[in-house]
């Protein structure tokens, strides 16, 4: 398929031949065109274009197109047809991650009336058991469509049912092993099913070292199962060992990608997945939980330097480098937890190991610290500042960024003992609460030795 860059101008002409309705240029634009083009294209698309768009391609890529687009473009884009339509038109063809993805956007009504719709009652009433797995979970990530076989055939009835369950299953990456019960057994490649003898058990070819993981097995543990051992499919079965589906790697990259935005987002101080295209009380309602925190933090800030108002008059100087202060605790907090909260979801750390990391963290920032003090004390020296106030800033430098080291490590390895994203411990929850307290400790110590 030739490759066809979607700029301004592409688009610009796509739309207005969709406009002239020229159904026989637009066939031939779309077949070229991968789903993910078209769903850039469909961004610029109003409903009513986007549906007789749809009207012009087969069902294979119709279906793919509408597992691309963004969440708010796809509701957008459904309100376009009736349950019916989207049981038969899309649901009924998907696979079954995808169709759940598509169904939970739904209301629930809307889900169950699309799902009576769908002629397969056993495909609806299995996407009815996707549904109630949580979205981060193996069960709701996963699909039904993997190609299984019996330990007891052999390989020419292997190679018949590999045949007939092939039609449904879009990439065959492993052939899984069963029993009687459904219960996974172990796995066989297809170059080994290829190179045996016909009449040559099954029994005697596949291997029975293969990783699994349960239907309530975490995203995050799926992600890092994967990735340790490199796999490009991973089996998922019940509490009784039976195989009911697999997740792929692109459902995990569609996870990792999700997670990887919402950390960001949090990180920023944006308290919900948003982008600019939402409106604008959406947009307000998820910038304003952190901004109300700082704002909190900030009148404590204020409060804090109420309280030393007498050691203010008479050190006039110490106001000087409050800023720097601030600024080097928040920093440092962030370094730390950013660090932190990164290990714990690549699973290179654990929350068991708090005190290794924290003397490790403190190590750390007691050189950093050093360093930034000698340098903050020999700037003092050259600028002609008292060597008093000059000697208080760097101790409370050192001080400050030993304890914001503390917090930015502690924090989020408690909120990860307890079930909490630790994400949250990153961003302005850290920079606000290392501000207030990097602010007393610095008063303190000036209180103290001036």
């Amino acid at each position: 398929m030739e490759d066809i860059r979607i700029d301004k101008e592409f688009t610009t002409e796509f739309i207005a031949e969709v406009h002239d309705r020229r159904s026989d240029v637009l066939i031939e634009r779309l077949e070229r065109l991968y789903p993910a083009d078209i769903k850039e294209i469909f961004d610029e698309l109003d409903l009513e274009q986007a549906v007789y768009v749809t009207s012009l391609m087969d069902i294979d890529k119709k279906v793919e197109v509408l597992a691309e687009l963004e969440p708010d473009v796809r509701k957008r884009f459904l309100e376009g047809f009736d349950e019916e339509q989207t049981a038969l038109e899309f649901i009924q063809h998907m696979d079954s991650d995808d169709a759940v993805d598509v169904l939970s956007e739904l209301s629930a009504e809307e889900a169950s009336q699309v799902l009576s719709y769908i002629p397969d009652k056993e495909q609806s009433l299995f996407l009815t058991r996707l549904l109630r797995y949580p979205d981060d979970t193996a069960g709701g990530l996963m699909g039904g469509e993997l190609i299984k076989v019996n330990v007891k055939w052999n390989v020419a009835e292997c190679t018949e049912e590999i045949r007939k369950q092939a039609e449904e299953v879009a990439r065959v990456y492993t052939v899984y092993v069963v029993d009687d019960s459904n219960v996974l057994q172990g796995w066989v490649s297809l170059k080994k099913i290829l190179l045996a003898k016909e009449k040559t058990p099954i029994a005697d070819i596949y291997d029975d070292n293969i990783k699994y993981a349960s239907v309530s097995t975490n995203g995050d543990e799926i992600a890092s199962l994967m990735k340790k051992y490199d796999l490009i499919a991973l089996p998922i079965v019940d509490s009784l060992k039976r195989l009911i589906g697999r997740v792929t790697i692109d459902d995990v990259v569609d996870f990792i990608k999700e997670e990887a935005d919402k950390d960001f987002q949090m990180l920023s101080g944006i308290s919900q997945s948003v982008e600019m295209k939402d409106r604008v009380w959406v947009l307000s309602r998820a910038r304003l939980p952190w901004l109300i925190i700082g704002l909190i933090g900030g009148v404590m800030s204020s409060v804090v330097i109420g309280q030393f108002d007498g050691e203010l008059k008479e050190n006039v100087q110490l106001a000087m480098f409050m800023p720097l202060i601030m600024a080097m605790a928040g920093n440092i907090g962030v370094q730390s937890s950013s660090i932190i909260v990164q290990g714990l979801a690549n699973s290179s750390i654990s929350s068991d190991s708090v005190f290794g990391k924290l003397g490790k963290e403190l190590l750390v920032s007691l050189i950093n610290g050093l360093v930034c003090s000698a340098i903050l004390l020999g700037y003092g020296l050259i600028s002609g500042n008292s060597n008093d106030i000059m000697t208080v800033v760097s101790i409370a430098l050192l001080a400050v960024i030993l304890l914001a080291a503390v917090i930015g490590t502690a924090v989020p390895l408690a909120l990860d003992r307890f079930k909490i994203d630790p994400a949250l411990a990153t961003g302005p929850f850290i920079t606000t609460s290392n501000d207030l307290i990097g602010l007393f400790l610095y008063f303190m110590i000036g209180k103290l030795m001036l």
